[in-house]
Formats: C-alpha cells, sequence, structure tokens
C-alpha cells in the first residue's frame, strides 16, 4: 500500500461509522466501474482498429470534409 493511501485510509478510520460506509460504498463502486470499462475497451480493440481503418480510407478518398468548429 502506498504512503499516500495508508494516509487516507487512516484519516477515513476517524469518520463516523456511516461516513466510512458511504465512502467504502463509494471507493467499491468505482473501482468496479473502472473495471467495467476497461474489459469494454479490451473487447472493442478490434472494432476501433476497423474504424479507424475505414476513416482513414474514407479520408484518402476524399470522402470526407474539413472540420469548420464555426458550423457546429
Amino acid at each position: 500500500m502506498t504512503d499516500a493511501l495508508a494516509k487516507a485510509f487512516s484519516q477515513a478510520a476517524k469518520l463516523p461509522e456511516a461516513e466510512q460506509q458511504w465512502l467504502a460504498n463509494f471507493i467499491l463502486e468505482e473501482m468496479a466501474s473502472e473495471q467495467h470499462w476497461d474489459t469494454l475497451l479490451a473487447e472493442s480493440g478490434d472494432l476501433l482498429d476497423t474504424m479507424i481503418a475505414e476513416a482513414i480510407t474514407e479520408d484518402d478518398t476524399g470522402e470526407t470534409l474539413p472540420l469548420d468548429p464555426d458550423t457546429l
């Protein structure tokens, strides 16, 4: 455990029980969310590669237009 994390847990341990519970739930939910996104991104690599190749081909063949920020 890093010093910073140990310090955060030490300070959190001084909070009332309800706040500790809320903080623990928040941390666990955030970690689960990060894992979920990591899994989704890992699984979408082939799709992203295909979409990138299609976009490059469309640009190379003149099927795209320059982006004009004033028309967004």
